[in-house]
């Protein structure tokens, strides 16, 4: 599905350049279900924006879906973004003064759909993930928990081929935390590519395959037993 072959990414300053991604080499299989470890600080955020294309590298190649897009304009990353990526976010990231329903049929707003077909997936996602009889509330009115099953649908109404999500239990308890974890997982045995980014051993054993950095380098990749 993607690639990153000699990855970098640089954040220069006048007088400092600090090296976020050096030399990284991943590679992600469709239907696969990653998680990426390391102290903070050592390029797992950075290293999801740039798969996720909201940043760039500063070298290297990064192909998706046989497309290396390392070059491409902020138009034709948003594009395929739009298409294929979901984002869930550590604080959520929805609009207080939208219902749970619109919060979810905003990332649609930009697809060439109807409005009939944006409500039908709009209920159908809710349903999914156990949201459906909060979809009047707004997200102030919701737990944790709940307002990360709203982040998740909002993630796959549009049938993203690929989720990145960022510390999505970083907020909740572990009750909440663990129902979380579980959607991932059922949503990733139903094809959805998935890559985490994670400071919990636990939550990144739902994962097939555990990709630790350190200093922006790889330094291992293990695969969970079958």
């Amino acid at each position: 599905m993607l690639s990153l072959n000699n990855l970098s990414k640089f954040y220069r300053t006048d007088e400092v350049e600090t090296v976020a991604l050096n030399a990284v080499n991943i590679a992600i299989e469709q239907g696969e279900f990653v998680a990426v470890m390391g102290p903070s600080g050592c390029g797992k955020s950075t290293l999801l924006n740039v798969i996720g294309m909201l940043d760039r590298p500063s070298e290297g190649e990064y192909l998706f879906m046989g497309e290396d897009v390392a070059g491409y304009g902020e138009g034709k990353l948003s594009e395929i973004r739009k298409q294929n990526i979901g984002f869930i976010f550590q604080n959520f990231n929805l609009i207080d003064e939208l219902s749970v329903q619109e919060n979810i049929e905003l990332a649609l707003l930009y697809h060439d759909i109807s409005a009939r077909e944006r409500k039908q997936r709009v209920a159908e996602v809710m349903d999914k993930v156990g949201i459906a009889h909060r979809a009047k509330h707004r997200p102030s009115q919701l737990s944790g928990g709940q307002q990360q099953r709203v982040a998740v649908a909002r993630a796959v109404v549009g049938s993203q081929s690929l989720i990145l999500a960022d510390e999505p239990t970083g907020n909740l308890d572990s009750v909440h935390g663990q129902e979380v974890m579980e959607m991932l997982q059922g949503l990733n045995e139903e094809g959805t590519t998935i890559v985490m980014v994670t400071h919990s051993a636990a939550h990144a054993d739902y994962a097939r395959r555990t990709i630790n950095l350190f200093d922006g380098h790889v330094v291992t990749q293990s695969l969970r037993a079958a």
